[in-house]
């Protein structure tokens, strides 16, 4: 596995506006150890995915597509506001969760729509532990906050705002 790269907030926004969003979501995936970097969208009890690199390159795993919010990490995220967790094995809130010690690392964080509400996740996640550096988390975050814009209608939804 290649070393990760690095990669500013100012990078990510470029990479954004000129190359678009599957080439953003490819580079901050570059940026970590993480085999999966994903964007989930909520609606109602269930996340979608909508935007998945993997840094193997093969098909998404057909559990990965929908995910009930119950079964989800990303539900730590929406209540919240991330969810960090370099081994899910040794992470005590997830004692009984049904992905515990399945998806090992995760990394999370909200995606806001230009309304200030709720669209869904950013994530990083493997099935091996990975830490992720402070700078990286900021970087993550930044991401969550610019990505809405270049997510709308990628999954069929053309309402403005939502």
């Amino acid at each position: 596995m290649k070393a990760p790269r690095e990669l500013t907030s100012h990078e990510l926004k470029a990479r954004l506006a000129q190359q678009g969003l599957l080439a953003a979501i490819a580079a901050l995936n570059a940026a970590v150890p993480h085999r999966y970097t994903g964007v989930y969208r909520l609606r109602g009890d269930a996340l979608h995915n909508v935007v998945l690199h993997d840094k193997q390159d093969e098909v998404r795993p057909q559990e990965l597509a929908v995910v009930q919010l119950g079964d989800s990490f990303c539900q730590f995220v929406l209540r919240d506001g991330n969810f960090l967790v370099a081994d899910s094995n040794q992470e005590a809130r997830l004692d009984g969760h049904r992905f515990q010690g399945v998806v090992v690392s995760y990394h999370g964080v909200p995606v806001a729509d230009n309304a200030g509400g709720l669209y869904g996740t950013l994530c990083h996640f493997d099935l091996i532990e990975h830490e992720l550096p402070q700078g990286q988390f900021e970087l993550l975050e930044a991401a969550g906050k610019m990505l809405f814009p270049y997510l709308r209608g990628l999954d069929g939804d053309t309402q403005p705002g939502a």
